[in-house]
Formats: C-alpha cells, structure tokens, sequence
C-alpha cells in the first residue's frame, strides 16, 4: 500500500474557502467536507493532537488523493458541498435519510389552470407548494380553496379557439355551484386567474392580504347596494377567517422566516424545519440523520439547513436557530433567540423534533432491544461521568431490625438488566449492635475480597444505597483492597434522591424523568426488595428458635433439625409423630406432643 504524503498535499492548497474531496486507493471518492479555510481544515484531519474517533482514523488512514474547489464565500462552500454528497454519496459522508415522497399542490400552467395535489413534481411550467409532510393540512388547505374558490376540476382543452367554437359542455359541477362554467364563457379568464392569485398568495402564507382584499370587496359591496355580492363574499371571509384562526401560531409581523433544531445522540440526528409566512407555518418537516464520523450539531444542522432551503425553494433570509453557526453571509442572517415570539417558535421546532426523535428511537429498540440498551449505557456514562460504560453496576444494601439480624444484600445489573443469578446475601460477622456504616464496610470489603481472590472481573460501577457514612464506609473498604481507583462509586440519599461522589461536598441532581435516575432508582429498590426479604426470613428463623427452644428438653441444636426439616412452627405442629420420629428421639417426640396438645402447661 503507498504511502499517502499529505504534506506534499497540503502545500497545494490554498487559504481560501471551498469544498475538498478525499479519494481512496481505488481512487474512489470517500468523503466530502467543507471549509473557511481549505488548508486549515485539512490540515486539521493529519494533527497528531487532533483527538478524533476511530471512525475518522480510519477515514485519515485510507486517504491517497485530495483534490478541492475554490468558491467566493462559506456559503457558496456549504451549497456547493450540499449538492456534491446528494450526487456523490460517499461512504463517509452523512445520511439524511428522508424516505417518504411528499405531496404538492399544484397549479397547472394551462387556461384556466387547475389546482390539485400530486406527488411527482414535473418540470413543465406548473407551481409547486410544498412538499408538505402533514399530509391532513394539505387536504385541509385544498378544502379551504374548494370552499372559497369555484374552479374546474376537468382536464378538458380550454382554449380561447375551442371555447369559441362551442366544443364544450357544462358539466354537474356547473350546475352545483363547484365550478362557473369556463368551458361555456361563462367565466371569463380575467376573473378566473383573480382567483388563482388569491390562491396563491394563501399557500404562499399571505392570507391576510386576501382577507383585507375580501374585505373591502364587501364594504364596495354594501355601499353599492349589492347585497348579494357582500353576502357570497362574507361567507367567503368567514372561511377564511377560521382558517387563518387555526393557522396563525405567532405575531403576523413575523413573516418569511426559517426556523430549525435538532436533537441528536451516538448514532442519530433529528433535525425540524417549519416556515413561517405572516405568522403561521405553510411548511414543516423532520428529517433523520444517520452519523458517519461523530459529526458536531453545528456541522449537521448546517447540511441540514442547505437541505430544506434547496428542497423547499426558501427565500428567507432570516433563519432561527438554537446555537450560534460558525457561517457569514451577508444575504443570510442567523437569529438565536432568547425571549418573545421568536423564542416560542424555536421552542415549538424543538417539541417537534424530540417527539419525532422518541417516536423514531422506539421503532428502531423495538425491532432491536439492543439499541435501547448501547442508549441507556450510553446515556448513563455520561450523565454519571464515567470513564468506560456502566455494563456490571452493583448496588447494596442494609437491614437490621433494632440492632438485630443485620444483613446486607447486593444485587447486580447487567447491560441495564437484573442478573438475578448473581444476587448475594451477607449474614454480618464482625458488627455488633445498630451499625449501619461497619455494615456496609465488612459486605463491601468481603464482597470485592472474594472477586479479586476468584479473579473476577469489577464492575464499572458500584451504587451504595445511602448517604455519605455509608458512602464513606464503602470507599474505605475499596482503599484496604486496593481498588478505589478501578471502579467509580456513588451513593443515592433515600428522601431526595441526591447522588454523592467520594469527597465531593455538593450532591449531583439527576432530572426526575431521566432514564439514568429510574436505573438507579431500579437497583436501589431491588437491593432493598431484596434484603428486606431475606432479613425478614432470617428474623422469623430466629424468633422461631427462641419459641422451640424454650420448650423444656429442647435445646439450639434441636431446634434448628426442626426448622430445617419443618420450615415453620405451624407445620411442626400438625407434624405425626411418625414424622418428628424421622428426626428426634422418643424422649424429645413425646415432649413435643406433650407441649403442642397443651402450650399452657
């Protein structure tokens, strides 16, 4: 394989903006970025310093030719880029996965042009709105001109020639009131394309130009004494009025503006776009977005950006956004707002794309459970700050009863899972009396004493139900074994659900609906479920012995056959005597009897 000189590559490439192109062995193109600066940006990819991923290393590794396009300015670089991948699709580059055909209206260039939905966009001279990806407000907008607007739905020929020549019939639409008979001059074209225009400007978002114009349509109306011009009219303005009512979602002195946001995690980026006209939105969509090479927001939400301007044929140039972009343009102005009207319709585009995102992420975990789980891990590290994922997480507990029958308990999560085979009890040894911290310090130090001894793998993470004295506890034991600095250890506060880390004054708070905290929370209750069940258990054996063994001839050792035959006192007591004979002596069975038929005695 030669070796790829990329010093020698980048002496070549000028300061300049533009788009750069890489080309492996096979002289296949692999990847296409843009750049303010082509030789920074390239140069960038070959810095030893540079902490890349391992998708980009490899990426770097397979690189033998770089050839680059000078344009005037970032922006012409970020169009130019655009077009290139959609033509190119190299391997490296992002997928912007849209795989639904969205419909359009049209208005079909012909005499009196028809206007109706499709999703095959021709090049022949028609108008184009849309796509729209909320195929119901299409419909709607349709029903709206249907109501309004009086126009033909036929396909027939109308020429000035053919209409002249009387080759036409009025149809049922005619004699409904649907349509005003174009084919039979009924309609002259002039009135008929008055009507297009209103219609255009209302798909256009300016329906509050056709309202004021039906409006003074009507007043003419009135003060001409033509009453039954003013009452179609406002019937007509009542349509779309209510329409209007239902569309408008901020101040209509907002108009022509783009608003984008994403949301993105290790795999996927969901990327909103809605278009503002006079204060209501006339187009709006979400697109996903598969990642390639760790991609920043900032990088995506460029692409994404030159993705709906282009498909959407956008004009706008304002576009609001949820962070600064690093791009100039003196045509284009990014807003990122923090107050008002502005901020509201940021805030609308990112409810929509994180209901996209959750509707999308649960399709994918449904057809593949380990896509919820690589999350949840995921997730996890980095809410909790951990250096490596938390695959093994162990959580304990303690349970004593006034100084009594004190046991711990730990229970093990694996890959966000309960791995209940792994599940162990601790029967305290060493700790006299109510001592919750020595507890947790002998369960810690035994448990971790004997996985070092066996050779077992630690966990990554070690969740100690309590707050800092039992914390403080459990790192102690770490400290005699060891291992302190392998593992991260936590420990979560009953009342307010605190996280505290060893030495560290200040509790972390996890957001109540993060899916960090209800695993955590998950563990702590299964710890807890856990050993409360097995320190009742151990109670009851015990008050049990105390009551066996106060019968007289009774002793501990004979007292513990029983239970362990019998199970309980209750069974030992409708036990035959055939049966106590299995496991006492005829002295003892004949006590036994004696006592059950009367305690008194």
């Amino acid at each position: 394989m030669s070796i790829f000189d990329h010093r020698k590559a980048l002496a070549d490439i000028p300061h300049r903006p533009g788009v750069y192109q890489y080309w492996d062995a096979e002289d296949t193109l692999i990847y296409i970025g843009k750049a303010k600066d082509l030789r920074n940006r390239v140069g960038s990819y070959f810095n030893q310093d540079n902490q890349m991923n391992g998708k980009t290393r490899v990426l770097v590794s397979r690189i033998r030719r770089i050839s680059f396009t000078i344009v005037d300015t970032e922006i012409d670089a970020w169009l130019l880029e655009n077009s290139l991948i959609k033509k190119h699709q190299p391997r490296y580059n992002i997928m912007l996965k849209d795989d639904k055909t969205y419909p359009w209206i049209i208005i079909k260039k012909e005499a009196f042009p028809r206007v109706f939905w499709t999703r095959k966009m021709i090049k022949d001279g028609s108008t184009y709105f849309g796509p729209y990806a909320s195929v119901g407000m299409m419909h709607t907008i349709l029903e709206l001109i249907k109501e309004t607007y009086p126009l033909r739905t036929c396909n027939l020929p109308l020429s000035p020639e053919n209409i002249a020549a009387g080759k036409f019939k009025v149809c049922l639409e005619y004699q409904i009131g649907n349509c005003k008979g174009p084919c039979q001059a009924h309609q002259s074209l002039p009135d008929y394309e008055d009507s297009i225009s209103e219609i255009k400007d209302i798909l256009n978002g300016k329906i509050g130009n056709v309202i004021r114009e039906v409006k003074q349509i009507i007043k003419t109306a009135v003060e001409d004494l033509n009453f039954e011009l003013a009452h179609l009219y406002q019937k007509k303005l009542q349509v779309l009025e209510k329409y209007q009512s239902k569309s408008t979602v901020v101040n209509s002195s907002i108009t022509n503006v783009d608003v984008v946001s994403i949301a993105s995690d290790e795999r996927y980026a969901f990327v909103n776009y809605l278009k503002i006209m006079n204060g209501s939105i006339i187009q709006t969509q979400t697109i996903e977005i598969k990642k390639k090479l760790d991609e920043s927001d900032e990088e995506l939400l460029s692409i994404a950006i030159t993705e709906f301007r282009t498909k959407f044929n956008s004009t706008s140039r304002e576009i609001i956004v949820p962070f600064e972009l690093n791009l100039t343009d003196e045509n284009l102005k990014f807003t990122v707002p923090k107050l008002g009207e502005k901020k509201n319709l940021l805030d609308l585009s990112h409810k929509n794309v994180l209901f996209f995102k959750k509707e999308k992420l649960n399709q994918y975990e449904k057809l593949n459970p380990d896509l919820r789980t690589d999350r949840i891990l995921a997730q996890m590290q980095k809410d909790l700050m951990l250096t490596q994922l938390p695959v093994h997480i162990e959580c304990f507990d303690n349970s004593n009863f006034q100084g009594q029958y004190p046991v711990s308990a730990i229970v093990v999560f694996k890959d966000a899972k309960p791995s209940k085979k792994d599940y162990r009890h601790f029967n305290v040894k060493t700790v006299e009396g109510p001592n919750d911290f020595a507890t947790m310090e002998e369960a810690v130090y035994r448990r971790y004493k004997r996985m070092l001894d066996e050779g077992d793998p630690l966990p990554q993470l070690i969740i100690i139900d309590g707050g800092k004295g039992q914390l403080s506890s459990a790192v102690s034991s770490l400290k005699k074994l060891g291992i302190h600095n392998q593992v991260t250890i936590i420990g979560i506060a009953k009342r307010l659900e605190e996280l505290y880390y060893p030495g560290d004054s200040y509790p972390l708070h996890l957001d109540k609906k993060s899916e960090t905290l209800k695993v955590i929370q998950q563990l702590r209750d299964e710890a807890h479920r856990f050993g409360i069940t097995f320190h009742r258990k151990k109670r009851d054996q015990g008050t049990l012995k105390t009551e066996l063994e106060a019968i007289p001839g009774i002793g501990k050792t004979t007292a513990d056959k029983l239970l362990r035959q019998f199970k309980s006192v209750k069974r030992i007591k409708l036990a035959t005597e055939a049966e106590l004979a299995a496991v006492l002596n005829k002295s003892q069975v004949q006590t036994l009897l004696k006592y059950f038929s009367n305690p008194a005695t």
